[in-house]
């Protein structure tokens, strides 16, 4: 049995490697929620035709990857740890698409329609854990005028958040994302990052590094005053302080989307204990998206390796030599002037 990891959680595999490099899982048999049917293989109402799924099929099985593909996941797969991790396969946003939906922590996007959503992504294993407090602030300001700011923590372990959420209180919706799945829907390399989503569901302004305190402007040379002003803008005045190019959500690489299969995977060995197997993909994830500071950064507690120490900095010269931005502001209301 293999154990099929995606952002859902864990399920079971009856499947078999071939020798080829190929896993195999029984004909007939369901897959990843798929049902064979007589004219394809079904999920609900969506059907795949039989003659698209017949890459897949063979006649010692279906080949998982393969059929993963099919049905728009990337699957890493692992024979040695009996493991296989799924992530979307990337898909073209065209602009002014509506934000992606997600349900977590008992919150659905939808709830949220009718008003405004600054999405702030944020990590315990970041210097943007301070800026917490803040943003419940600007929440608190701005709720009253159709606002409503949601922090999406990007920790793999819950319990490294919570207590940064419980400093700022309880006044904002804060979730944590543990999966990696908000972060993956929105596209998120690096924390902090904020999305800034309309009363339509709309995306307003898409993936925008803000701060919201200056601790670490020396750093990151992010002014959080004009943060501030742009959001109020936004929300009182309707002006998102972006151009028409600026109104889609950056759409990730092949290569982004299995490194993020890779990141579920390794996160996953690690919980387990297998942390030199966890090692291997994390190498994996960075050479196929070496920008990635989400996952880079932060497995690094699973890991045992401290996400402000010697391997943070590292990374970030390793970054900086390459001419990687690792912070990605967009134009502001007085850059357009």
């Amino acid at each position: 049995m293999f154990t099929v990891i995606d952002e859902t959680g864990t399920t079971t595999l009856d499947a078999r490697p071939d020798g080829t490099g190929r896993l195999l899982a029984p004909s007939g048999r369901p897959l990843f929620g798929w049902e064979r049917e007589p004219h394809g293989w079904c999920r609900g109402d969506a059907c795949l035709p039989v003659h698209r799924a017949a890459g897949a099929e063979t006649p010692d099985g279906v080949d998982v990857a393969a059929f993963a593909a099919l049905v728009g996941k990337v699957a890493v797969v692992d024979e040695a740890e009996r493991a296989v991790a799924l992530a979307d396969a990337p898909a073209g946003r065209p602009a002014g698409e509506e934000a992606p939906g997600f349900t977590l922590d008992g919150l659905s996007l939808s709830d949220l329609r009718g008003r405004k959503v600054a999405l702030v992504f944020w990590a315990s294993w970041c210097g943007c854990r301070y800026d917490l407090p803040a943003w419940a602030q600007r929440h608190a300001e701005l709720e009253p005028h159709g606002l409503t700011v949601v922090s999406v923590a990007a920790d793999r372990s819950a319990a490294d958040a919570r207590p940064w959420i419980e400093a700022a209180g309880d006044a904002h919706p804060a979730l944590v994302d543990t999966e990696g799945a908000v972060a993956e829907l929105y596209g998120v390399i690096n924390v902090p990052t904020v999305v800034w989503i309309d009363e339509e569901g709309r995306i307003a302004r898409p993936q925008d590094t803000q701060t919201a305190t200056d601790l670490f402007r020396s750093m990151n040379g992010l002014d959080s005053q004009a943060s501030r002003e742009a959001l109020r803008r936004w929300v009182l005045h309707g002006d998102a302080g972006v151009g028409p190019e600026h109104t889609r959500l950056r759409a990730a690489t092949p290569g982004e989307q299995r490194a993020r299969a890779h990141a579920r995977l390794a996160a996953w060995l690690a919980r387990e204990g297998r942390v030199e197997a966890a090692r291997r993909h994390v190498a994996e994830a960075a050479a196929l998206a070496p920008h990635d500071v989400a996952i880079r950064r932060g497995l690094m507690p699973l890991l045992g390796e401290d996400p402000f120490g010697d391997g943070y900095f590292a990374l970030r010269a390793e970054l900086e030599e390459a001419g990687v931005p690792l912070y990605r502001p967009l134009p502001t209301a007085a850059d357009r002037v």
